[in-house]
């Protein structure tokens, strides 16, 4: 292997560990702090025992992918069962920005570079990263204790001795992965996306077809969320509530408006909220679920309750044709309607996919006496959400061919000029 010259050894020089600890560094406060303000609108700083820094440690394991185990117990009696699976997607996309913008930040203003510059950059922040996600996952435990109350459970709980615990840890291993794995695909992704990322020489004709379409994907998903966002400062600002509209900004924005999204291209959701448990969404989402049996959450059963749900539709539609123009603005002149239909219907399945991985919900409380169930009374309680993926994955094809074939033919008049 030939030494490097003084040149590329100033190239290697501008993205060294010092850079790499600054990007993963950098992520992790942003991540910590919109996390920690998200939980204090929330309530979660008045948690007992300084409880508040291992939550927010939590929070930001579970945004990359981490894996949290809820455990509880209640004495020899009794026993409790716990169960959570949620990503507070709007911690996981400002980690997201940040950390892509500085793995960038090194590579600007360069047309190509070399395979073994980029995994050498790539694997000092992913060292830097696997460490500093090892000392949050040591640090994400904690053990609450359940109060029983003053009425017969806590009569029942103090003549047996119950005194029922919920806790959880980190699956470090898995946390490691995942953690990762999430990484990985940020970086990939921010390549993809960034017409300023150079790409081995190799890659030149793959980044031309695939940039154009994950830019457009990105640009739709951030719409979504600002428009989101725009939305519930005008609620809060004209129906109050401010704190729980702050924290919902703050953790779960992205998990609304893009479970939102999906459900206006026809998608299906199934469900159910029951006990005192709720879902971080309009109080309509939650009447349409909230029942013993399981309920579909689609354009039907949630226009029951408010017809304006089917106004979801023109907003979707503006929205695609908006990025499947974009889409085609950014691509070589010679690519046709149907290529750039068939290219929008990939990216938005590979999308929407996405989102019905990352938008799930699950979280379960229950204490048992002697195997009888049900005894936490309002402390009882379940709430899930998931996707029907395939009608979502066939609804988005369908989108995508239909508003990427009509995207294609606006921009022509625009392509012609910039060839020109």
């Amino acid at each position: 292997m030939s030494p490097r010259t003084p040149s590329e050894q100033a190239v290697v020089a501008r993205h060294g560990w010092l850079q790499a600890a600054a990007t993963v560094l950098g992520a992790l406060i942003v991540m910590g702090v919109v996390a920690a303000l998200g939980l204090w609108a929330a309530g979660a700083a008045d948690l007992p025992d300084n409880a508040f820094p291992r939550v927010v440690a939590a929070t930001v394991v579970t945004a990359v992918g981490g894996t949290i185990e809820l455990s509880g117990n209640a004495g020899e009696l009794a026993t409790t069962e716990a169960g959570l699976t949620v990503t507070p997607l709007s911690v996981t996309l400002v980690g997201a920005l940040v950390l892509a913008a500085g793995f960038l930040r090194p590579l600007r203003h360069r047309a190509v570079t070399g395979a073994g510059e980029l995994v050498e950059w790539a694997a000092r922040i992913a060292v830097l990263w696997l460490l500093a996600l090892l000392a949050l996952a040591l640090a994400a435990r904690q053990t609450f204790a359940v109060s029983l109350g003053d009425g017969t459970l806590g009569d029942i709980g103090e003549l047996f001795g119950l005194a029922p615990e919920v806790g959880f840890t980190t699956d470090v291993p898995l946390t490691l992965f995942f953690g990762l794995l999430w990484l990985a695909g940020v970086m990939v992704l921010a390549i993809l996306v960034s017409r300023g990322a150079p790409v081995p020489p190799r890659l030149l004709r793959v980044q031309e077809t695939v940039r154009p379409a994950a830019y457009a994907m990105v640009v739709l998903l951030l719409a979504c969320v600002v428009l989101g966002i725009v939305i519930a400062l005008v609620v809060a600002a004209t129906r109050g509530h401010a704190a729980e509209t702050f924290a919902l900004i703050l953790l779960g924005m992205p998990n609304l408006v893009w479970l939102t999204f999906t459900i206006g291209l026809g998608a299906t959701w199934n469900g159910r909220v029951e006990g005192p448990f709720g879902l971080p969404m309009p109080h309509v989402l939650d009447q349409v679920l909230r029942g013993q049996d399981v309920s579909a959450l689609n354009l039907s059963t949630i226009a029951e309750y408010d017809g304006r749900v089917w106004w979801l539709v023109v907003v979707d539609a503006v929205l695609l044709l908006g990025a499947a123009f974009l889409m085609a603005t950014r691509s070589p002149a010679r690519t046709r309607a149907w290529q750039n239909a068939v290219h929008m219907a990939v990216a938005l399945a590979l999308t929407v996919l996405v989102i019905c991985l990352v938008g799930r919900i699950s979280a379960h409380y229950g204490l048992s006496l002697l195997g009888i169930g049900d005894l936490a009374g309002d402390l009882a309680g379940e709430v899930f959400l998931k996707p029907e993926v395939w009608g979502a994955l066939s609804l988005a094809l369908l989108w995508g061919l239909l508003t990427g074939f009509l995207g294609g033919l606006l921009p022509r008049p625009v392509r012609w000029r910039r060839a020109d």
